[in-house]
């Protein structure tokens, strides 16, 4: 599998242009060129510019600096935010983009040309689907503190939704607190996903001397579902517990919430008796690991 990864990565980069030092033809390397149009007409953030492309932070300054040189880029200090960076295109920048992205549509245009129709759609949907999976090999799951504000951001979004698709709604007050103590060690942990360092997902596990561990609050944002990263949260939810010594963890979910009733089960999960006073729960689940 590893050469097959492999070989399919020496083809893409041929077909691309990425060893060219001058890419599509015009006059830098992909690397510039591509931080040229990240950059895009409206600026960008120089911190969200790096975390983005997942760029080594002087890598980028030297990207930038060449770009800079060149008269197609500025960097400035954000006049909102003296603690930001901002890069912005200038008018001959703005001019190459435009080109840039006139001879990308050209070279697409020209893979697909070379192939039948079938093979164009079989292309572009093998295209599609690599993206998804490149996407979710991205994804990194590890402990956050609970106070991080990338955890507080997807606790907040996970009640927002649960607000949403409740019958009635949803009162955070009404349901089973959790403190910030209680999702730290040792009495508990926050986990988090994260796509290029931006929040995607979280749980919570609760760890009680002598029960089961307890899973909270498990939450994957929109635009990522599909992508196996619930299945991968609940996989590290488990090494989490098992390597506390624990071998059983329960949870409790609403009626609602059908996507994450068949992914429990799926997972090994078993229904079992109320085993708590949740308000909002339906459904009850253990697992022994």
């Amino acid at each position: 599998m590893v050469e097959k990864v492999r070989r399919f990565s020496r083809t893409v980069t041929q077909r691309v242009g990425a060893l060219e030092d001058r890419y599509l033809a015009l006059s830098r390397p992909l690397g510039q060129a591509r931080v040229l149009w990240e950059i895009g007409p409206d600026g960008a953030d120089l911190r969200a510019l790096r975390t983005r492309l997942d760029l080594d932070s002087g890598y980028l300054s030297r990207l930038l600096r060449a770009l800079e040189e060149d008269g197609l880029i500025t960097v400035e200090v954000n006049p909102a935010d003296r603690r930001v960076r901002m890069a912005r295109l200038t008018k001959a920048g703005l001019a190459e983009r435009a080109e840039l992205d006139d001879r990308s549509n050209l070279a697409a245009a020209s893979l697909l040309a070379a192939l039948g129709e079938r093979q164009r759609d079989r292309l572009v949907s093998a295209m599609a689907e690599v993206e998804r999976l490149f996407v979710a090999a991205s994804v990194h799951i590890g402990a956050c503190d609970p106070r991080d504000p990338r955890a507080r951001y997807c606790t907040q979004a996970y009640f927002a939704e649960l607000a949403q698709r409740f019958e009635g709604g949803y009162e955070p007050a009404s349901a089973i607190q959790v403190s910030d103590a209680d999702m730290m060690p040792p009495h508990g942990v926050m986990l988090l996903a994260t796509l290029h360092d931006e929040p995607v997902g979280c749980a919570v596990i609760r760890f009680h001397d002598g029960e089961p561990a307890h899973v909270k609050r498990m939450w994957v944002a929109p635009g990522v579902r599909g992508l196996g990263i619930s299945r991968r949260i609940l996989a590290e939810v488990e090494q989490q517990v098992l390597a506390r010594g624990v071998t059983t963890v329960r949870l409790e979910t609403n009626r609602t919430l059908t996507e994450a009733i068949s992914l429990y089960r799926n997972a090994g999960f078993r229904e079992v008796p109320r085993f708590n006073d949740e308000v909002y729960g339906d459904h009850f689940f253990e697992k022994q690991l």
